[in-house]
């Protein structure tokens, strides 16, 4: 049986050079692929200090060692590059085709390099790879975008492009696939800095597996195993469209600016209420789930908005943080960023931060170009979106991050950003579940609900044990969840997938026949691949500087005690930060300051990292 270790093509968008190699025996060994290739070759490739949106960062696109055969809900696909918006790690995970029909030319990796001289596009097939000029669809949304495209290369092609936002350097501007998007960190930025538009595949289906007939038997069993599961049909009866439901019952749905952990009649944007607007349903390659709700506005002041979506954490950004309790207000902002480019989390997270310097008098009527940010009022939100993706007026500021934007108003106004390492955060308030919130902490990435999600406080998962969500007391199942994450992510397995009950056991027996490599069958081996991942991700942020100063909690979370109206929680504040990070950091391996010693290095076979992290904590 022959390895499938897979291949990678690197582009340099400065000289036009294009080559193709082999991953490495040994880096697949360790590393498996997907994420763990991404932040390995980051490491690698990446020199210390270098501008994110500078010619010298890279931006990877992969897939993982599943995609594009025969297994249900495994062929997403992820970007890894340095962040303009956190300075740190960036892995931004997408659905739709696009991983499936990169694998299908052949690839599991693409490195693009340098920056192009005008607007191009990238266009891959099994045969070759092209560098054309975008001077036509430089300007166009993501829609316009992909059918441009497809009316040139043809129907069998897949694109991941950006719009507006990652050409005008949004700081958190994404990556779009059809109506799926790489949202978090800023990854369009870098695509943007680059004058790239678009990556265009077109290719034909074709199997790429070590052991095909011992693949295709797990895949079935997989199938079969999914098709009887509670938790896969909730999955396609509703997406996440009625997770607000459940957050807001149990008082962490986060409102006003991480004020209050239940919104004013929140029966109104139940998921029940949602579905009275939805209009169909669409999916991710080779997946039975269909998870992606289709909404449309028939009427009224947003009529003929149509979105994939909003998914939960869009749901949220678009209601919470200004406490409007309007879906069609919802539906519209969640199509303008699809087609804008923008990653709805720190979108919403922005605008609910300048809804609160209005209230506060931070902002006046004349620096929100007229608008008035008065919560409830939705209109202005929707002008908003379009104005960050535009830089224009006071969206120039805003496109920024919070981060940024509170250093320039001055006046107090970091108080009321709500960040973890520059990234905004999502729709759990971590007095509420506060493993989630260590989760943000701790995570690479900075405030990332997907980078290690504490389903033990939201969902009652009783694995690794049972948990109260208001306990600072549970470092082991914050890691466990990281790493475990970490370990799927080298798959590349949806969230959401991992808990339909054929993980992990059968997700190695995956691997294992898919690159033949006997060790990934082993559960103890990929968990130990997910912890190597983790530490190396760790070691590229200590080498640029950060250290246990970044893993903090906004001071609202640390200070103020949380309101939560009718539901539990009243009164909770996260109270033992350094008490956690202490035990935390212990049970990783790590010193005080949040590094991984040399001896855990040595022990997760990473001793090319030592002597960057002795450098690094001399500087």
């Amino acid at each position: 049986m022959a390895l499938n270790t897979g291949k990678l093509l690197r582009v340099d968008l400065s000289s036009g050079k294009v080559a193709t190699e082999s991953v490495p025996e040994s880096i697949a060994a360790d590393f498996i692929g997907g994420r763990g290739y991404g932040i390995r070759y980051l490491y690698q490739e990446l020199a210390p200090g270098t501008d994110p949106l500078g010619e010298k960062n890279k931006l990877l696109m992969l897939n993982g060692p599943l995609a594009g055969n025969t297994a249900q809900a495994v062929s997403r696909w992820m970007v890894c590059t340095r962040s303009p918006l956190t300075g740190v790690f960036a892995r931004s995970v997408c659905g739709a085709d696009f991983g499936a029909w990169l694998k299908f030319a052949g690839y599991e990796v693409i490195i693009i390099e340098g920056k192009a001289e005008k607007p191009v596009y990238v266009h891959l097939t099994a045969d070759g790879c092209q560098i054309l000029d975008a001077g036509e669809i430089w300007g166009t949304d993501t829609k316009e975008t992909q059918v441009w495209l497809n009316q040139r290369h043809g129907k069998n092609t897949r694109t991941a492009c950006i719009g507006p936002a990652g050409e005008n350097l949004v700081k958190y501007a994404a990556i779009v696939s059809d109506r799926r998007t790489a949202g978090r960190c800023g990854t369009g930025t870098v695509m943007g800095s680059k004058n790239l538009k678009a990556i265009a595949v077109t290719a034909q289906r074709k199997i790429q597996l070590a052991d095909p007939e011992a693949y295709d038997k797990l895949a079935r069993e997989q199938v079969n195993i999914i098709r009887n599961n509670g938790g896969f049909q909730n999955h396609k009866e509703w997406g996440t469209t009625a997770t607000q439901d459940i957050t807001n019952a149990i008082g962490i749905y986060p409102v006003r600016n991480f004020r209050y952990g239940q919104q004013t009649d929140y029966e109104k944007i139940t998921g029940e209420q949602y579905r009275k607007l939805r209009t169909g349903d669409m999916g991710c390659y080779s997946c039975p789930a269909k998870c992606g709700k289709v909404h449309t506005v028939a009427s009224g002041l947003y009529a003929g908005a149509h979105s994939e979506g909003p998914e939960y954490e869009s749901i949220w950004a678009f209601t919470g943080p200004i406490e409007s309790n309007s879906l069609e207000a919802s539906i519209a902002a969640d199509q303008l960023c699809d087609d804008l480019g923008l990653d709805t989390i720190s979108t919403g997270n922005c605008i609910g931060f300048a809804y609160e310097l209005y209230e506060k008098g931070l902002l006046r009527k004349s620096d929100t170009d007229g608008l008035e940010l008065v919560y409830g009022k939705h209109e202005p939100m929707v002008t908003l979106v379009k104005k960050i993706a535009q830089r224009e007026g006071i969206g120039d500021l805003l496109a920024e991050g919070t981060m940024r934007a509170a250093v320039s108003i001055g006046k107090g106004a970091e108080a009321y950003a709500m960040h973890i390492k520059g990234l905004e955060m999502p729709a759990y308030e971590p007095r509420g579940a506060k493993s989630q919130g260590y989760n943000y902490v701790t995570a690479n990435i900075g405030a990332s609900h997907c980078y290690g999600y504490a389903a033990q406080e939201i969902f009652g998962a009783p694995f690794p044990r049972p948990t109260d969500r208001f306990s600072e007391e549970n470092a082991d199942v914050v890691i466990f969840n990281q790493d475990g994450t970490a370990s799927k992510e080298t798959g590349i397995v949806c969230a959401f997938a991992g808990g339909w009950g054929w993980a992990p056991d059968l997700f190695g027996k995956l691997l294992a026949a898919a690159r033949g490599i006997d060790s990934f069958a082993d559960n103890d081996y990929l968990n130990r691949v997910g912890e190597r991942m983790f530490n190396l991700e760790r070691a590229f942020n200590v080498r640029e500087g950060f250290n246990r100063k970044q893993d903090t909690l906004p001071d609202r979370i640390r200070t103020e005690p949380l309101h939560t109206r009718k539901a539990p929680g009243e009164g909770q504040m996260v109270s033992h930060q350094d008490e956690f990070l202490d035990k935390y950091y212990s049970l990783r391996g790590w010193t005080k300051e949040g590094i991984p010693t040399p001896e855990k290095l040595k022990e997760l076979g990473l001793d090319f990292v030592v002597e960057d992290i002795t450098e690094a904590k001399t500087r």
